[in-house]
């Protein structure tokens, strides 16, 4: 008897004990911010490091910008992390089978590559977040989304825009290669034949990269197009039965989000210039015509291109753009970009 009743203590035990242990891990998943804020004035008074402090990303908030060119900047990736930048731009050219990242070829180095600069810090990111969150994953993983790079967010993904400068054609099947760890990981959004999945990364390519690759394969992608913006309209609406909309299907050339993900074009070539600093009746009209096709169709609008000085013009365009439903702010400035107060900005000029 006594031998039983040591037993079913030691069971009773185990289970309080694991009780208490799902009841810690989905306190930490619902309220990290509260928990953190409480374990702070109750268990250390004086202060303690976040039980969040490990991610780069610690306290940072999602903001709608995208990097861009964020290879130029003295810490790549991170320093776009740290503002907090939902997209990052990598031009890339071929040399000697590597993918090399630089604006031109003559700034190319050998040792500064696609995959030193993005694929594996992203990849190391990732999977530091989810070794110490793995505990907080439902058992069927297949239909649960790993931890992405936002402490704040964990659910928003992160774009990374990849430009094919040449050689389109020759890159294309490099570049699949080269995501084959993110891709083993489970940290690629894709397209599974039927919808979307989201997951921690959305690699969008754009520049030479070949359309018709992007969609040969009809059952998968995790590789997703940046559209012309301003050609959405040639195109018809998805779900749109007409003769237009049969030829459009046939050669593959609709730009959907089960291919694409953004929709971009050039703000100067597009919307022009802005007489007396001020959008017209008819860029107005325009810009709101190329975001409601672009949302029509699932994909997000990013205009490049945009005015970088005078300041106050900037700031002026940027809170323009945002008002009429633009989804990502192309930005140079990441401090600038990241205040979102530009109708405050301290000075026209600088």
């Amino acid at each position: 008897m006594c031998g039983l009743s040591s037993v079913n203590v030691w069971f009773t035990t185990s289970g309080l004990l694991k009780l208490a242990a799902l009841t810690w891990n989905g306190l930490v998943y619902l309220f990290p911010d509260d928990l953190d804020a409480r374990l702070d004035a109750w268990v250390w008074p004086g202060g303690r490091p976040s039980i969040f402090s490990h991610w780069t990303t610690h306290g940072v908030i999602p903001v709608q910008c995208h990097s861009h060119n964020d290879y130029w900047r003295d810490v790549p990736l991170y320093s776009a992390l740290q503002a907090g930048c939902i997209g990052v731009e990598a031009d890339i050219w071929l040399s000697n089978n590597d993918l090399l990242v630089g604006h031109t070829p003559f700034t190319l180095h050998p040792e500064v590559t696609l995959r030193s600069l993005y694929l594996s810090p992203l990849l190391e990111l990732l999977q530091k977040h989810n070794t110490r969150t793995s505990q907080l994953q439902p058992a069927n993983r297949d239909n649960a989304s790993p931890a992405g790079v936002f402490a704040n967010d964990p659910g928003q993904s992160l774009v990374l825009l990849i430009d094919f400068k040449a050689e389109g054609e020759a890159l294309w099947p490099r570049v699949v290669d080269e995501l084959q760890p993110l891709r083993e990981g489970g940290y690629l959004t894709h397209f599974n034949g039927s919808s979307i999945v989201e997951r921690p990364l959305t690699i969008v390519v754009t520049g030479d990269a070949p359309f018709h690759r992007v969609v040969a394969n009809r059952t998968y992608r995790d590789i997703f197009y940046d559209a012309p913006l301003d050609r959405l309209a040639e195109f018809p609406s998805p779900g749109l039965e007409t003769a237009g909309a049969a030829v459009a299907a046939a050669a593959d050339v609709d730009y959907t989000r089960m291919n694409s993900h953004y929709a971009s074009v050039n703000f100067r070539k597009s919307v022009g210039s802005l007489a007396g600093n001020r959008f017209s009746v008819d860029q107005l009209a325009l810009i709101r015509s190329q975001i409601h096709e672009a949302h029509a169709r699932g994909l997000k609008v990013r205009y490049w291109g945009t005015p970088g000085w005078p300041r106050g013009l900037r700031n002026h365009v940027w809170h323009v753009l945002v008002r009429e439903g633009v989804d990502l702010i192309n930005v140079d400035d990441l401090e600038e970009a990241t205040r979102q107060d530009w109708r405050k900005h301290r000075s026209w000029l600088f």
